[in-house]
């Protein structure tokens, strides 16, 4: 589902995909994580996913103008996982909410690996 917001000069429709490039540009602007992740059900392995592609590491969910989200993520070795998530988890709310006019209810974040920065 679309989000949706009615002003006086019509009404504005925000497509998911464009929601999931935003969050994933913020999520890797966060110290302690190296990027996004992608699944592949086939094999089981996980991969790191390029700038261009940010968005297919996360699922956006919009009811009624309240955006879902769940990030799959891969962090940097050696961080306190719950610092850099509950940082990302305002980082985006914030973002996000500015960004749309919806509210941003719900966010799950998956450390999918880690992986050491040179």
């Amino acid at each position: 589902m679309k989000g949706h917001m009615n002003s006086e000069y019509g009404t504005i429709v925000i497509d998911p995909d464009v929601i999931a490039t935003y969050v994933g540009s913020v999520a890797v602007e966060s110290a302690g994580i190296v990027g996004m992740a992608a699944y592949n059900m086939k094999d089981g392995l996980v991969h790191l996913l390029r700038k261009d592609s940010l968005g297919r590491g996360i699922n956006v969910k919009i009811e009624d103008n309240k955006i879902s989200l769940v990030l799959h993520c891969i962090a940097a070795y050696g961080v306190s996982i719950p610092a850099i998530t509950n940082n990302m988890i305002d980082n985006i709310k914030y973002k996000v909410e500015e960004l749309t006019g919806m509210t941003v209810e719900h966010i799950d974040i998956l450390i999918e690996g880690i992986r050491v920065i040179d």
